[in-house]
């Protein structure tokens, strides 16, 4: 029998029992406001047949065990965007709720998360790449192990690169700070362009940076 493998283009990864399927649908930090979208999802969940709903580390809403003959009915039954869960691309931006509605919040991180997200999410890259948004220094969405992270202060925005949590942990390093909200995306897209140019395919920006050292790296996204 022909083993199952992912089905990128569905938005599928097989699962341990090597039949059936889990997608993960796209909400944008973890944020929903209209609870319909939360029945929406049960709904389909269990029309199909799924044996479990997780809530993963990318603030999606995985939906598990969908066979594969239900997959494509399940999405257009939910009517919404596929997460970016596998592939060499911007995989997630994780955001906390910063100053709409966490009392801690220095800087207005679901704003700019939200706008990353609809920037980056799912863009094509030399390896994978997952952003951290934070509005303060507590780091909840865990800047400082993702590969471009966010930390709000008193004084602005601090920019981290190069962070990873997965089998070659890494901190990430400090590339600038005290940054205006206005300013972030601009310096946002020097990063990328960087990594576009200079990074290996499957080299994550950590792995560039100790293949290059942090001083060009800075000197080349900064000038």
């Amino acid at each position: 029998m022909e083993q199952k493998t992912d089905l990128l283009e569905k938005g599928a990864i097989v699962q341990r029992d090597r039949e059936t399927y889990a997608i993960a649908p796209h909400i944008p930090g973890g944020v929903i406001l209209d609870v319909n979208v939360l029945r929406k999802i049960a709904d389909v969940s269990e029309k199909y047949g799924a044996k479990a709903l997780k809530l993963t580390s990318a603030q999606r809403i995985a939906i598990v065990g969908i066979a594969e003959d239900k997959i494509d009915a399940v999405w257009e039954e939910l009517g919404m965007d596929k997460g970016a869960a596998v592939g060499l691309c911007v995989r997630s931006v994780k955001i906390c709720p910063a100053t709409h509605f966490c009392k801690r919040a220095q800087q207005d991180g679901l704003t700019l998360g939200l706008e990353i997200d609809k920037l980056y999410h799912g863009m094509e890259l030399p390896g994978k790449l997952k952003f951290g948004v934070s509005g303060c220094t507590n780091s909840c969405a865990e800047g400082w192990v993702k590969d471009i992270g966010l930390i709000g202060t008193a004084k602005g925005w601090k920019i981290v690169i190069g962070g990873c949590a997965g089998a070659r942990a890494r901190v990430a390093d400090l590339l600038t700070e005290q940054i205006p909200q206005e300013e972030v995306i601009a310096i946002i897209n020097k990063i990328i362009a960087y990594y576009k140019a200079n990074a290996r395919k499957h080299e994550r920006i950590g792995m560039m940076i100790d293949r290059l050292g942090l001083d060009n790296v800075k000197q080349g996204i900064l000038g």
